[in-house]
């Protein structure tokens, strides 16, 4: 959780990104175009893969597995678990290419080892009497994790040979200098299974290559008569200046990768032709998943039960020591630019409406009483937001909401800031466990919220949010 800034900001004021120091791209789909993307939907849709053959692959091995459990060690419940535990823990497909093999061995048999060590758990600790020997957990184990490579592996190798036969046309946006060597070195590794046809840019460099499209019907001719499939942005600011661009070729099919041929790594580890990339969702509302709203309300509806008698205290004090008016309400902007009622601790009193929604700071800070400072250095005062979460307008993990004002402004200046509203916004985040928090950066907190949604786990939730609590024992005053 982190408090909003009481101080007026010591930074110099918001500035737009030069234009001299972005490369534009002038190949923009029409605003205000008819339902839908303004280029054809591609058919078929560039999907990832389906699941079913890898879904098969691991049913199988954990079928032959069960051939280490003798007769009394094999009852229906035994078989039941598993089996849900093997297709609940496969490894995730994420990578270009196509995974091979040795990729996979450490997920695979780290998958399988954790399957049967449970499994072994719980048979001892329900049926003591048929207990699992060490002998039946590892020859099971080993069954089900070489037969799970082997079959997996057979999967990927089919999947690696299609590509190769038949890669996906891919065009290229960003500087034309930068594409045409990104094309060129991912022409030269066809097991990529991706094959350049274009580069989308604001003017050709002159140099020998693939055609380089500056209008919107190039593009969408490209579209049509290539069936373009994919879409590499191979420039840092590609993705956030051609949003409304690359959104639309998402909509009719295509898959966009992020490439930054001047970076060393990305986090994920990810490569293409070498290059360091990630997969973009660019997708107007962020699918989140069930997984998060009842980790959400879960944790939500548990800290609420356990901090009301704290919350209560906070109220009484506030209410003798401040007068009236205990709670705050605001109006912040959500996901897809929702408005909402975001709740808090009363720890100061605006002049009016007015300046509560557009002074980024807050007035006279030195008559905030002793109480209401510790509220606000502690973050005690963000408490009651765990209503707005448990109501659904909030989320335990995402960009911390703004206001609509200053949301209209930091969309103007900022490149990427509005793309923030793809995910439901949070009580904590990315950008504030790396120190974004009051009158900072930002352009940085931007560029950590969209990294936050792009990369967006369950498991990087629950990390975020021990990593927030550590630094809520130790408070730094933001």
């Amino acid at each position: 959780m982190t408090a909003e800034p009481t101080v007026p900001s010591p930074g110099a004021p918001p500035r737009a990104v030069p234009s001299s120091s972005v490369p534009s791209v002038s190949v923009m789909p029409p605003r205000g175009t008819a339902a839908g993307s303004p280029f054809p939907a591609v058919r078929p849709p560039a999907h990832p893969p389906s699941s079913v053959p890898l879904l098969v692959a691991d049913g199988a091995a954990a079928l032959l597995g069960l051939l280490a459990l003798s007769g009394p060690e094999r009852p229906p419940l035994v078989v039941a678990l598993l089996l849900v535990a093997s297709l609940l823990l496969r490894p995730r497909d994420s990578r270009p290419p196509v995974p091979t093999l040795l990729e996979e061995v450490p997920a695979v048999w780290g998958r399988v080892t954790v399957v049967w060590l449970t499994l072994a758990a719980l048979v001892a600790a329900y049926r003591p009497d048929h207990p699992l020997s060490l002998r039946t957990v590892l020859t099971g184990l080993a069954l089900q994790a070489t037969a799970g490579c082997a079959l997996r592996g057979l999967v990927h190798m089919r999947r690696r040979a299609v590509l190769v036969r038949r890669p996906h046309a891919a065009l290229l946006v960003g500087p034309a200098a930068i594409a045409q060597r990104v094309a060129a070195a991912v022409l030269r590794h066809p097991r990529c299974g991706i094959r350049p046809v274009g580069i989308v840019a604001d003017r050709a460099d002159g140099s020998a290559g693939l055609p380089v499209l500056t209008t919107a019907e190039e593009v969408r001719r490209a579209v049509i008569q290539n069936g373009v499939r994919a879409v590499l942005a191979v420039h840092p600011f590609a993705r956030v200046e051609q949003e409304s661009l690359l959104r639309s070729l998402t909509e009719s099919g295509c898959v966009v990768w992020e490439i930054d041929p001047h970076s060393p790594s990305y986090a994920a580890g990810q490569r293409l032709a070498g290059f360091p990339c990630r997969r973009l969702d660019m997708s107007a509302a962020r699918h989140e998943g069930v997984g998060r709203r009842v980790l959400d309300i879960l944790v939500s509806g548990t800290l609420l039960l356990l901090v009301s008698p704290l919350l209560l205290v906070c109220a009484v004090v506030l209410r003798i020591s401040d007068g009236p008016g205990v709670v705050f309400r605001q109006e912040r902007v959500g996901k897809n630019g929702k408005p909402f009622t975001l709740l808090k601790f009363r720890t100061h009193r605006p002049a009016d409406e007015h300046e509560s929604a557009t002074r980024w700071s807050v007035a006279n800070e030195h008559e905030m009483g002793r109480f209401c400072r510790m509220l606000r250095r502690t973050s005690l005062d963000e408490l009651l937001q765990l209503w707005n979460v448990l109501r659904g307008d909030m989320s335990l993990v995402g960009p911390r909401p703004e206001r609509p004002y200053f949301v209209a402004q930091f969309s103007k200046t900022y490149p990427g800031y509005a793309s923030r509203h793809r995910m439901r916004v949070g009580l904590t985040g990315l950008a504030q466990i790396n120190g974004l928090r009051g009158d900072t950066s930002i352009e940085d907190r931007s560029r950590f919220d969209n990294a936050y949604i792009d990369d967006w786990s369950l498991w990087q939730d629950v990390c975020i949010l021990l990593r927030t609590a550590a630094t809520l024992v130790r408070p730094t005053g933001s």
